[in-house]
């Protein structure tokens, strides 16, 4: 018995160290070269600069072609307008030219190797904890005790290894100042979205303008509803359509979207036209109806989770999730602020002692535990909070004085819980939230102050800690991208990986083949399309291989995320006005 425990030990004790040993190769490969015949830092520095310099070339050549596109479509009567915005053009051009060569841009490739790597970190990371802790159980039932704890020892050997290999990781990943160039190309690409949107939605002409008609009024939740006029907002920007949200007798506030968010348009509110036919209705209808997702047909290519062809390149550089990035620029417009909203959030913030560092969590308990979601206990979100705060300790090499969280939920009796179960964390939130998300409350003012005040404070942590079936845990998921440039890893989800509810199909793509080893896996090829189910965070998803129509499981880092980029309308009119 003692033999096969030693076995197992042993196999447990290769694997964690064939684990470091990738892990180092990965990390420290690009850095050690020897002297012999290899590039010196010097020429690395230089080769970085001239990729970066010929990205700048290549925008500016593609803006170049929009400007003399502009000249030949004006029939080459070249007027004194004409003539202006070309020359505003060429300076704008100049400017971004010279901020661009001073500052260092990493190649596509670089960002997404990197973050290959750091997913493949984590998924090792989570193999190696089950396998490990269904080892340790074994043991335990077999009176193993030296040996349990053996196990216990390398369980948090291996998670204090994987903490610095991620700490290796973010240090490389910022060398020369990449940082510096991920932020202002996230607000680069951020403006150029939301001018768009701006554009879109206030045509010149409201009584003539093309519009897609959407119905807040959804039957279901809060978040369900954000979801549904992002949505809504997709499909406009898909059909160059200008959003008209029919938000007359709300259920959460009867006097309208308009009166706790911004109005989506300064110009074109109402829905009148000429003709109004349900989707899809044609090029000549003025006014298009737009069903709930559930009912939508036919169903275009533009639902999420579709990124835009024209912004994929520099989108897919940025960002490890884009299709969320996306969905967030949507958020961004729709929900922003009246000034009487901006005032209680802003006065809850003041009242909670909101500040950094902070973990954002979301328990939900009422409505869906048993039928969309199963039972967490608070213990199982704190243990990615705990994970989080050792992590930033390490990052600053010093103790975290106060490890705050935000505690949302639809439960009033999960803060008190955790208050007295986690002495040393500071608690912040609002119980009376809690008793006002019920079901029997849940459509009302009081209702609808607390949930914006949990979504906008979930997104403006640090790390989020929820279940993504959850559509709250979702949206500030979601909102959260807006807010930095990459925070797509910041979260911890305890059962689904993301998605967008009525989304097309969601696709991975195997990038190493693998036999499966028993009747509940399946084999892939390299090249292989799966569509994916969902993660079990224990190193295996669930999928089915399209093209051997077998379901099952597979590991998760011999697959990589398949982005459907779609073409979208062009945008030449809003990208070339004026801001």
């Amino acid at each position: 018995m003692i033999g096969n425990s030693n076995t197992a030990l042993a196999r447990a004790s290769a694997l964690l160290l064939a684990f470091w040993l990738v892990a180092l190769v990965f990390l420290t490969w690009p850095l050690s070269y020897s002297p012999n015949g290899e590039p010196s830092d010097d020429i690395l520095k230089r080769l970085s600069r001239v990729v970066s310099e010929l990205d700048s070339l290549k925008q500016q050549n593609q803006e170049l072609r929009v400007i003399v596109s502009n000249i030949t479509q004006s029939g080459l009567q070249i007027n004194e307008e004409v003539v202006s915005n070309f020359k505003h053009k060429l300076k704008g051009l100049t400017m971004k030219g010279s901020k661009s060569n001073g500052q260092h841009s990493p190649s596509k490739q670089f960002e997404l190797s990197r973050r290959q790597v750091d997913q493949g970190i984590q998924e090792m990371g989570f193999y190696l904890k089950s396998e490990l802790e269904k080892l340790k159980k074994v043991l335990v039932e077999k009176g193993e005790t030296s040996l349990t704890k053996k196990i216990g020892d390398i369980i948090q050997g291996q998670v204090e290894h994987e903490r610095v290999l991620g700490f290796d990781l973010e240090e490389m990943s910022n060398q020369d100042g990449l940082d510096d160039w991920r932020a202002a190309e996230a607000l680069a690409l951020s403006h150029l979205v939301q001018k768009r949107l701006h554009w879109l939605q206030n045509p010149k002409d409201c009584s003539t303008a093309r519009k897609l008609l959407c119905n807040l009024n959804k039957g279901c939740g809060y978040g369900c509803q954000i979801h549904h006029a992002a949505y809504c907002f997709i499909l406009a920007y898909s059909t160059k359509r200008t959003l008209i949200l029919q938000s007359k007798k709300w259920r959460y506030h009867r006097g309208g979207w308009e009166e706790i968010f911004m109005p989506l348009s300064e110009t074109c509110l109402s829905s009148s036209g000429r003709n109004l036919k349900k989707w899809p209705g044609t090029n000549d209808t003025q006014v298009i109806e737009l069903p709930i997702v559930d009912m939508l047909s036919p169903r275009p290519p533009h639902l999420p989770l579709a990124i835009p062809k024209d912004i994929s390149e520099r989108l897919m550089r940025l960002h490890g999730d884009p299709s969320v990035w996306w969905i967030g620029q949507f958020m961004k417009y729709l929900l922003r602020y009246q000034p009487d909203t901006q005032k209680f959030v802003d006065e809850a913030g003041a009242n909670f002692g909101f500040q950094k560092p902070i973990v954002g969590i979301h328990v939900r308990r009422t409505d869906k535990v048993g039928t969309e979601a199963a039972f967490h206990s608070i213990e199982e979100y704190m243990v990615h909070v705990q994970e989080y705060y050792e992590r930033l300790e390490l990052k600053q090499g010093s103790k975290v004085e106060h490890r705050r969280v935000y505690l949302a939920s639809d439960d009033a009796s999960v803060l008190p819980e955790a208050r007295k179960k986690y002495p040393n964390y500071t608690f912040l939130g609002d119980p009376s939230i809690a008793s006002n998300a019920g079901v029997a409350t849940r459509y009302s003012d009081s209702s609808l102050r607390g949930i914006i005040i949990d979504i906008h404070f979930l997104a403006h942590s640090d790390y989020l800690v929820c279940t993504f079936s959850s559509q709250v845990c979702r949206v500030a998921y979601e909102i959260m991208q807006t807010i930095h440039p990459d925070a797509s890893s910041w979260f911890r989800s305890l059962d689904d990986i993301y998605y967008y509810g009525g989304q097309n199909a969601h696709k991975e793509v195997a990038i190493f083949p693998h036999t499966a080893r028993n009747d509940a896996e399946i084999s892939l090829e390299k090249g292989d399309v799966i569509g994916i189910m969902g993660n079990h965070w224990d190193g295996f998803s669930r999928g089915t291989n399209e093209r051997t129509k077998k379901q099952g499981l597979y590991p998760s880092f011999k697959t990589k995320n398949k982005l459907e980029i779609v073409d979208f309308p062009s945008y030449l009119e809003a990208d070339t006005q004026d801001s």
